[in-house]
């Protein structure tokens, strides 16, 4: 092992760890537009917990959001989820874009509708800037769709950038969009 790398053999490259020796808190933003909403959000957190690596500790309510952006898309449901994972950041982008295809998710247009969107939030404290990955995520600070979920399962994570509780971010952000927390009946 050497500088979090594992040798696989002489003749290959160092190559970069799955595996974290201690588990990481993670914080994940689950929406969707398209098709049955709430019942993609819920599908998505079952496929996320049967990866064995992957303990799901909290799930936030389900909220009805007015999209955000410019254009023009029927409304989201989102929630968020709390979870301790083994994976590596890399290794969890790469399991929740797995996730992704298999509900058939297409990226055609930047910020259009989706059939479901996996966003990690937070990895412990960990700041990355990678050309894959970003964490925190870059814009979850402006985006009320993402704060209130999240503030419900973890007011007092503090922003590693920002050096702000999440339960402040959301007293603080300026995004007017709609959000209704949806009755499960």
């Amino acid at each position: 092992m050497k500088d979090g790398c594992k040798l696989q053999d002489s003749r290959f490259k160092l190559r970069p760890a799955t595996y974290n020796l201690q588990l990481a808190t993670v914080f994940i933003s689950i929406g969707s537009n398209i098709g049955d909403r709430l019942e993609n959000c819920k599908k998505a957190i079952e496929d996320i917990a049967k990866d064995k690596a992957i303990k799901i500790i909290k799930t936030s309510s389900f909220y009805e959001t007015e999209p955000w952006g410019e254009i023009e898309q029927d409304w989201f449901i989102n929630c968020a989820v709390g979870a301790e994972t083994s994976l590596s950041a890399g290794a969890l982008l790469a399991r929740l874009l797995d996730i992704e295809t298999e509900f058939g998710r297409n990226r055609i247009q930047k910020g259009g509708p989706r059939v479901i969107d996996l966003d990690i939030l937070f990895f412990d404290t960990e700041i990355i800037e990678a050309e894959n990955l970003i964490i925190p995520h870059p814009l979850l600070h402006k985006r009320r769709f993402v704060l209130m979920p999240l503030s419900e399962i973890a007011p007092a994570f503090i922003h590693p950038v920002l050096k702000k509780f999440v339960a402040d971010l959301l007293k603080e952000v300026r995004d007017d969009k709609k959000i209704v927390r949806v009755r499960e009946s």
